[in-house]
Formats: structure tokens, sequence, C-alpha cells
């Protein structure tokens, strides 16, 4: 068992000033509760049934598979679109998505799609054209033509929207290090793959694109999660996300990197899209300083201000997370897969730090692994989420530190304390002139009855072994 005593300085309330003790960090800034589900490859219906579960659970956005027209069971057809024209495919169609964000609406949850704006579907093994979305699509909608007109976003389905010159060379990445073939080459899978028809961003692609997009707001989406964005060139992302598209939605890209400053995927790819776009991004930095410190030899105190290293996004631009469906899903990024119990730990950092949008990943069990399914709904899961709601504008300020811990409070209305390792851990933190209630409750919202109250110029916090915390007044 650990025990020392960590000095936090004087701390004023009128200047939240700490005048003592460098490793003491406060983070103020605006934010707002804002937790997202990210619902996994769940039908429609299935999303709109739960609402009120969703509701309960404290969340304010969640995030939907691609809305157009795919075909094909597995989880991975709904990212190789056919027609933006028209959203039908297992998960649902145009009727049971409008329905489903209706019934969110009215619960005050917002709706982001999951938007592939890099490629279509690589349809090779049934023809060599690049019409789209072809012959035989064509023909299902001329066979139902009331149905398909009824479901239709935009554009006539007599004709095809895309053709050959609205894509780029066929030819497959080779040097994942090279930007121009990550960005102007296909996505293949090897063994002859022919890979994802690469879209360029002339005048057709890019208006259809927008249109696409303005009728998903119309429909009331008010997020779009850009899949792939590391595979489009900047200029194609912004000129197809203007100001006017944009307006009212929030936008953010995936951009898988292995970590943040110093990487050679965030120099390459994260770096120049923060740069030249105003768009928010998967905090993959994040992801990478999280499994460093939680893992086997790393220290809690590389989360004590991660963002100032370069290892985190600033806050504003940081969609944040513990797992992302691809991690589980794609054999390329298992590695990424965190402990089960550092994954919890993670998530209650995650929810309790100053900073950032949090997603919650919740599946059908797609990988096999049947760590996720109904993950959302999970009591420690609502627990933090409830935590996050009720601190959110509070400034932050870690209390202390070490390679097993990480303590920090929120405003004068939560404390956070996380041990990683094996047996546990008590520290002994200085309150004279601390922000926190004296004499006042703050109870563990994961449910342990564990209670925090202070009643002198110092407190013990006790943390049992591969635990968390999360003190609530």
């Amino acid at each position: 068992m650990l025990s020392f005593v960590f000095q936090t300085g004087a701390l004023r309330r009128s200047a939240l000033r700490c005048f003592a003790c460098a490793a003491l960090l406060i983070v103020a800034g605006a934010a707002q509760a804002d937790a997202v589900l990210h619902a996994f490859n769940w039908r429609y219906a299935d999303v709109e049934a739960r609402a009120a579960a969703i509701q309960s659970a404290g969340y304010k956005a969640v995030l939907v598979a691609p809305a157009y027209k795919s075909e094909g069971g597995a989880w991975w057809a709904r990212y190789q679109p056919q027609d933006y024209r028209v959203i039908h495919h297992p998960l649902g169609d145009s009727n049971a998505f409008k329905s489903m964000i209706n019934a969110l609406r009215a619960r005050g949850i917002d709706v982001y799609a999951d938007v592939v704006l890099n490629h279509m579907a690589n349809e090779s093994a049934q023809r060599s054209d690049l019409n789209y979305p072809g012959a035989r699509i064509l023909g299902v909608y001329a066979g139902n033509t009331a149905y398909y007109n009824s479901i239709r976003l935009f554009g006539a389905l007599g004709n095809n929207f895309l053709g050959v010159f609205d894509f780029g060379e066929a030819r497959c990445i080779a040097n994942y290090n090279d930007v121009w073939q990550v960005q102007n080459w296909r996505i293949c899978g090897g063994g002859g793959d022919a890979g994802l028809p690469d879209l360029v961003a002339n005048g057709w692609v890019i208006a259809q694109q927008q249109e696409y997009l303005r009728q998903l707001k119309a429909i009331g989406v008010k997020g779009f999660r850009i899949d792939a964005a590391k595979h489009m060139p900047i200029a194609h992302l912004n000129g197809v996300l203007t100001a006017e598209v944009k307006n009212g939605v929030y936008v953010f890209g995936e951009i898988i990197t292995g970590g943040g400053s110093g990487n050679n995927e965030y120099g390459l790819f994260l770096q120049p899209y923060l740069q030249n776009t105003t768009h928010a991004a998967y905090d993959f930095p994040l992801h990478a300083t999280l499994r460093s410190a939680f893992g086997f030899g790393g220290s809690m105190s590389n989360l004590v201000d991660p963002v100032a290293y370069g290892q985190a996004l600033q806050g504003a631009r940081a969609l944040t997370f513990a797992v992302t469906h691809d991690i589980p899903n794609n054999s390329g990024f298992r590695y990424a897969l965190m402990d089960p119990t550092d994954e919890t730990l993670a998530y209650a950092y995650l929810f309790g730090r100053n900073g950032g949008k949090p997603m919650v990943y919740s599946d059908n069990n797609e990988s096999g692994d049947n760590r996720w399914v109904n993950a959302y709904n999970r009591a420690d899961i609502r627990g933090m989420i409830r935590f996050h709601n009720a601190v959110q504008g509070s400034d932050m300020q870690v209390l202390a530190h070490g390679g097993c811990h990480l303590i920090f409070r929120r405003g004068s209305l939560g404390i956070v304390g996380i041990n990683k390792c094996g047996s546990a851990v008590n520290v002994t933190v200085n309150m004279n002139n601390s922000v926190l209630w004296w004499h006042a409750n703050y109870t563990d919202t994961l449910g342990s009855g564990s209670v925090v109250n202070i009643g002198s110029g110092s407190y013990t916090f006790s943390l049992p072994a591969r635990s968390a915390r999360m003190w609530l007044r």
C-alpha cells in the first residue's frame, strides 16, 4: 500500500491561481455536456426503440450507420456506398432514418451521420464500368419506382449520378507513408483486390456530395463523421464542407494515427488536417497516450496534461474514445485494444477530464469479443456520464499523480481518482484554501458507495486496486 502527502499549495477562490507546486495543473475553458453514443451497426429502428434508454443514460448525441444506398449484411458493407440519393440498406431506409431522428430529437438528442466521401463500393467482381449506382441498381429502382421515389433524397433515379470521369487512377496504395498515394489511390485488400474506387474533387462530385449533406441536414442530422478523412486531399474536404454546409453541424474526421506530436502519421496526415480545416477529429493521439499510461511500465503522470506536449488534441477539436469500431473489427488495428479493465478506467478519465467530446462504443458483437454489446447502458458508464454532465463548464485541477494513480478535481463539484495498479493507493492531499467544499458529501457515481467528506486541512484519498472513483457533490 502506497501512502504519501502531496501538497497542493494555496488556491485562491477568486483567481483560481495555484501559488505552489508546478506539478499541479488548472485547466479552464468553456465546455458542455456532450456525451456521444456510437450505435455501431445498429438498425435505425433499434436506435429509435432505445431512445428512452439513451436519454436516461445521459447521452446528447448518437452516431448512426451510414445513410445511403448500400448492400450486403456485413458491417463493412455499410462503408461501400452505391448511391447518395436514397437511404436503403439492411439497417433501414429513408423512412426509418427520419423516424429515428424525430424520436431522438423529441428527447433532446442529436443524430450524427457516418459519411463516406472518399470512395464508392468495390463492385469489380460484378462489372467493369464505373457508373454508379450501375445498371443493376437502376433496374431495381425501375422495378419499384413508387417506393424508391418515396425514399429519394434528391436527384432523378432513372440515371446514374457518377461516371468514369468522377474517379481517380485505379491503383492501390502501396506506401502508406506517401501522402499522394494515400490521398489519391485506392484502399485495397491485397491479393489482387481491385480496391475501393477513389472519387476525385471535380465540380460534379463536390456538388453531389454537398447536396447529399444538405439533404441529411434537412432531415435533422446535426453532425457528420467523415470516414477515411486521412485518404482525402484537404482541398476535397474543404471543397465539400463549406461554411454553408457546416453551419449548425458538428464535423469530425477519422484520421488514424499511432500517436501525437513526433509520430510520423500525425505529421503527415493529422497535423495538416488540423492546420487547414476547422473540423474536429478523433483524438488518436490521446488514445495512444492512454494505452501507454495504462500499459505495463507506463505512468499515470502522462495523463496530467497531454495536450501541452502534443499528445492529445485541443479540447474543442477532439472526439475522445477508449475504443472505435475499427479497433476490434479490423485485424490491423487490434493491437490498439486495451485490457477490459484499463478500457473502463480510460473511460473514467475521458468522462472526468475537461476537454473533448467523449464517445462510447456499443455494438452487436460483430468482432466476436462480446465486450461491447449494450455497453452504452452499463451502470458504470451511466455513472460516468452523470458525472460528466454535472461538472461541465468547471475547471480541472490535478491534485496528485504518480506511476499508478491520478487524482483531479472539477471545480468544486467533483473529484476523480484512478488507480491502474494491482494494489491499493492512499494519497493525502492538502485541502487548505481548496475550492472543494468541506463537510459536504462527495459520493461515487460509479456505485461503490465511497464517500469523500473533507473535514480538515488534509484528506487521504483511498483508491482500491484497479479501480476508479468519480465523487460528485
